[in-house]
């Protein structure tokens, strides 16, 4: 998942010294996974959008290119970069995540959440 970003990166700070690769990389590939879940779910198979799960990897992307731009080091990008990217993955999926921690009451009675 890493991979493409840090190839942008590459790419956008040796030839442009424009420390914005990961996240250029990033909104492509959202406005691709856009366009997929748009034509082929909706338009072709008539399946619901809201069904299809997203990921969220804006921040990860930002943190990564925030993390070239201030030690201006593959070696440390990659490592502490790397490690952030990882790190911020799960806490920037909570803002859809949360409506399925919601307690919902079941017709049998027992009390639990959409997750469960």
């Amino acid at each position: 998942l890493i991979t493409f970003p840090a190839a942008t990166q590459y790419f956008m700070w040796e030839k442009m010294r424009l420390p914005i690769g990961a996240t250029f990389c990033v909104m492509t590939l959202h406005f691709g996974q856009w366009m997929n879940r748009v034509f082929n779910f909706y338009f072709w198979a008539r399946f619901p959008v809201n069904f299809t799960t997203p990921s969220l990897m804006i921040p990860s992307a930002i943190f990564l290119d925030v993390m070239l731009m201030m030690t201006g080091s593959y070696m440390f990008t990659a490592l502490f970069g790397g490690m952030g990217w990882s790190l911020l993955f799960y806490p920037a999926n909570w803002t859809w995540l949360a409506p399925f921690h919601l307690a919902v009451k079941h017709p049998s009675g027992p009390l639990m959440s959409i997750a469960d």
